[in-house]
């Protein structure tokens, strides 16, 4: 089966997503030894991230599946809040499992992290619908 890259990058910015969470539940557990890191890179993520980027297109065709999709007659809003979920998710999850110390300064009251992971998602958006969405863009 050859995957398109469009579809390669969402199910990275999956695997990757899953990874992250997966490696920060265990280190604020009593599991926290599973963590061990070489190099600044949780061994367990290295693991984790392996395995989710096999079930990472399953998982997105779920979700397809899931907001009924292929069944939607104007489907570019769907896709474009999805692209921008997985790039925030995947954002927010690396930063707090490689980067714990960007989670701390706030920008009135909100973790400043939060800001500039929305923003940056919506500008990924925006530059991932330029490059592979540029024909149904009218």
């Amino acid at each position: 089966m050859k995957l398109q890259i469009h579809v390669w990058f969402q199910n990275l910015g999956i695997a990757c997503s899953i990874a992250s969470l997966f490696t920060l539940f265990f280190r604020l557990s009593d599991f926290a030894w599973v963590t061990k890191s070489v190099y600044y890179i949780p061994v367990f993520f290295i693991i984790i991230f392996f395995m989710s980027m096999m079930i990472a297109d399953d998982i997105r065709n779920i979700f397809k599946k899931l907001f009924w999709y292929e069944k939607r007659k104007i489907k570019r809003p769907i896709w474009q809040v999805g692209i921008g979920f997985i790039f925030f998710l995947a954002q927010i999850s690396t930063v707090m499992v490689f980067s714990q110390e960007l989670t701390q300064p706030q920008l009135g009251g909100m973790p400043l992290f939060l800001v500039f992971a929305f923003m940056n998602s919506f500008i990924l958006t925006v530059i991932y619908e330029e490059i592979f969405y540029r024909t149904t863009i009218k």
